[in-house]
């Protein structure tokens, strides 16, 4: 199945590691994904101290969700990544783990440093938006009326 995602490049603009802009055309079903965090499956915050490793627990997770909702990786049209450090270097460390799992789709993103997450113990956090095909995508339901 074909992304209806469209990377928007600006070559004007300075060189960076993610596109400027998307775009899914106007009868796209947009799915808001909740903040992605690093929790085992007991809800537990999961590899206290590693940033590495809570930003690739944020991405199963995120996959999980995504998965839930009839999309992939290359339906996401934007994400926010989230971390608790006023260290750029830990930003980093947790952004080179997004940006390694979307490879090629590279999408516009936002990489903050913040005080706290809400976990006890949590260092990242990943939220995102993808855009499906309502022809091609599943109807989900929530079991609340």
């Amino acid at each position: 199945m074909s992304s209806v995602v469209q990377l928007l490049r600006a070559p004007l603009l300075a060189a960076t590691p993610y596109a400027y802009a998307a775009t899914a055309p106007a009868e796209s079903r947009l799915i808001f994904l909740a903040g992605a965090c690093p929790l085992n499956a007991d809800g537990t915050t999961g590899h206290a101290g590693d940033y590495t490793a809570q930003a690739a627990l944020c991405l199963d997770t995120l996959s999980g969700a995504l998965r839930a909702a009839g999309a992939t990786f290359t339906d996401v049209i934007s994400t926010r990544v989230l971390v608790a450090s006023p260290r750029r270097q830990d930003l980093v460390t947790a952004w080179s783990v997004v940006e390694a799992a979307f490879g090629d789709h590279d999408v516009p993103s936002t990489l903050l440093g913040v005080t706290v997450l809400g976990y006890p113990d949590q260092l990242v956090e990943i939220e995102a938006v993808a855009a499906v095909s309502d022809a091609s995508s599943p109807r989900i339901t929530s079991g609340v009326g």
